[in-house]
């Protein structure tokens, strides 16, 4: 199967890409800039332009662009930043898709938990409605954008990922220095739900919908999602230090800014659709994956 990736450089992308290949797909990346390699293709997703001859016979399309929701303080520029990289980029490709001859059978565009707000204690399973607040405002014009390719016949899936457990990048990028520093802890009172998933049955579930049967929005998360204490707990004991010292909600809002909000919502997400799919996850379980992000 030939497979376009945008975002091959992030945290999610750059061990997609490789994995693809070890299975056996030809993987052209798209760059924004003049592409210099064979698997290479040029995209420029403000000025809505991608060279189409780059993209012909591509069987799949796996969109993760996007500006980090993490990366910097929401200003009212870089919330417009985040949102316009979601969108701009999202419609962008799916011109492009819509315009090969022939298409693309599928198309899997990045999303987020961020889509159901702060939730509490409610089960989130894919057909629950968008929540509240500047992330699910996001997440519903990005998953908007991709209308037109399923309307064109492309089977079109909707990633709606939850906190990806890393070491390079992502909430436990910042995690885990912290927690081997022996001086981190649960985040305020650490009741909220995580919807945590490793990055290895991240990339698997991702690679596994290039041809299962499914389309609309599907859930990326461990089918045990957890609550931040107890995340933050095994991962300390995985990695054999203490988990003592919460950290104050005021504290995050000093650092973090409006980000602290969605940071401290709890998502208690389950990917039903994926479950019911057939996908079966390497780290289902918290003390698995904690040990196996501490190995990293």
């Amino acid at each position: 199967m030939k497979v376009a990736v945008t975002g091959a450089s992030g945290l999610i992308g750059s061990a997609l890409v490789p994995a693809l290949r070890t299975s056996g797909h030809e993987v052209v990346r798209l760059v924004r800039r003049a592409a210099r390699a064979a698997d290479e293709v040029s995209w420029d997703p403000e000025a809505g332009t991608v060279d189409l001859a780059g993209l012909a016979g591509t069987d799949a399309v796996v969109h993760l662009a996007g500006a980090g929701v993490g990366d910097k303080r929401w200003t009212a520029a870089y919330k417009e930043t985040i949102l316009r990289s979601r969108v701009d980029g999202t419609r962008t490709v799916v011109r492009a898709v819509t315009q090969l001859d022939p298409a693309p059978r599928v198309l899997l565009s990045g999303s987020a938990v961020g889509y159901y707000g702060d939730r509490g204690e409610e089960v989130l399973l894919e057909g629950a409605a968008r929540g509240d607040g500047f992330l699910a405002d996001v997440v519903e014009a990005w998953e908007a954008e991709t209308a037109p390719a399923a309307a064109a016949g492309i089977r079109t899936v909707c990633l709606r990922t939850g906190l990806v457990m890393a070491p390079g990048g992502g909430a436990f990028g910042r995690l885990l220095p912290i927690l081997k520093a022996g001086v981190g802890g649960p985040i305020g009172d650490g009741r909220m739900w995580w919807p945590w998933i490793t990055l290895v049955d991240e990339v698997r579930a991702i690679e596994f919908l290039l041809d299962a049967d499914v389309s609309g929005p599907v859930n990326l998360g461990s089918p045990e999602p957890a609550r931040n204490v107890d995340v933050t707990k095994a991962v300390a004991r995985a990695l054999g230090r203490p988990a003592v010292v919460p950290v104050p909600g005021v504290a995050l809002k000093v650092v973090l800014g409006e980000f602290a909000d969605d940071v401290t919502s709890s998502q208690r997400m389950v990917p039903r659709v994926l479950l019911d799919a057939g996908f079966d996850f390497v780290h289902a379980d918290l003390d698995h994956a904690a040990r196996w992000l501490a190995e990293q």
